[in-house]
């Protein structure tokens, strides 16, 4: 069977440009065969190529016409940024052009005239971010809970005795940065309960917390908490607008009013004045409407096709313990991961990555894109991918 054919008898070749995963509202027509979506098991969201990306945009415009912003002021970026306010249940937000500013300026912030920060060692802000809190604010990171997702409040104060005593010059950190959940351990989640553990240990002392919640949306759809509850334990939220929203770029940081009234000057000084960003806060705007919903939507489909995918011969999908949307994928030794992965793209608009990493085994990226194809249609492209 030809891919048009097997797009046609699947169904969704009928579907429209984003079928149901964006407002309920918006109801294009149906998509030339161009345009049709991918089903992307590589990263956190559906990924669009720049043809899509532009269709995305007119058909937004169609329904509700765009506004253009100002230096990220009015427009549909104020919509958005009102629409993350609520979400988090922040008293304000502001828009950046990068999540690396965003973690970076409120931790800078919430500092105060403090130097030292707590974070997790496997975290963005510690391993990815160019020691900008170093080298640009003049911050010490001090990791925590070396190659896990989380630490305790336990390690935490035992740590924060440790500088206490050991250090001549003793001064108390200012603030606390954890990611949420943890890219570098195949996204984990922490746990709930030890957030506000922390949270309550950091109150006491008057250290500020800020939330890296990069992908929290996909958290949330794993563990039941919801982005406010999560946000409840910290200062500040940064949230990306490209992980899994569908932007091309941008991130949006929330919190209180004092601290965001702070930020629109240092994103100035650090050459983060972008002149329009609409293009990004108008396609994250509206596929932040229902986002929760769909994920759910998305995890239990997932569940339901990696089950019975586990049933064929020499295929294994295994979660992550404390696991989002993550999973690992192994081959049986007779079956080539190019081969196997170049099928499924070329044929059947599955993008998969199959050779396996140092464990042993590939990953799998769960996210709104399997909601575009039938459940029978994955695991027929599976099957003939296999060739069983």
């Amino acid at each position: 069977m030809d891919r048009r054919s097997f797009l046609k008898n699947s169904g969704i070749s009928t579907l429209p440009v984003i079928t149901g995963l964006g407002a309920a509202a918006f109801q294009p027509a149906a998509a030339p065969e161009a345009a049709l979506k991918t089903i992307n098991f590589v990263q956190d969201g559906i990924g669009f190529t720049p043809t899509e990306y532009i269709q995305q945009l007119a058909e937004i415009d169609k329904v509700h016409a765009i506004e253009r912003d100002y230096y990220a002021e009015k427009g549909v970026v104020d919509a958005l940024l009102k629409k993350f306010a609520v979400i988090t249940g922040k008293e304000a937000a502001i828009y950046m052009p990068s999540g690396t500013m965003a973690n970076q300026l409120a931790i800078h912030v919430l500092c105060g005239g403090s130097t030292k920060v707590y974070v997790q060692e496997t975290s963005h802000v510690f391993r990815d971010e160019g020691d900008a809190a170093q080298s640009v604010y003049g911050k010490r990171l001090l990791p925590l809970a070396r190659g896990k997702h989380y630490f305790t409040a336990a390690e935490l104060e035992a740590e924060n005795t440790y500088l206490a005593n050991g250090e001549y010059f003793a001064a108390p950190a200012g603030a606390i940065s954890i990611e949420n959940p943890v890219r570098r351990c195949l996204g984990q989640v922490v746990p709930l309960s030890e957030l506000k553990a922390i949270a309550a240990w950091s109150k006491k002392r008057g250290y500020k917390m800020h939330l890296d919640g990069a992908r929290l949306h996909l958290a949330c759809a794993y563990s039941g908490v919801s982005v406010k509850e999560y946000a409840d334990c910290f200062d500040t939220v940064y949230m990306c607008l490209y992980k899994y929203l569908g932007a091309n770029s941008g991130a949006v940081l929330c919190g209180s009013k004092a601290v965001i009234d702070q930020m629109p000057h240092l994103v100035k000084i650090h050459g983060g004045g972008m002149w329009q960003n609409w293009h990004n806060a108008a396609v994250a705007l509206h596929f932040l409407e229902g986002i929760d919903e769909r994920l759910l939507r998305a995890r239990e489909r997932a569940a339901s096709v990696f089950a019975k995918l586990n049933l064929l011969p020499g295929v294994e999908i295994l979660p992550i313990p404390e696991g989002s949307n993550v999973f690992r994928f192994r081959l049986a030794a007779q079956y080539n991961p190019q081969t196997f992965s170049g099928t499924l793209r070329e044929k059947y608009a599955i993008r998969i990555a199959a050779s396996p990493e140092e464990d042993g085994y590939a990953r799998i990226h769960v996210n709104e894109s399997i909601l575009l194809r039938e459940e029978n249609a994955i695991l027929s492209a599976f099957k003939a991918a296999l060739g069983v």
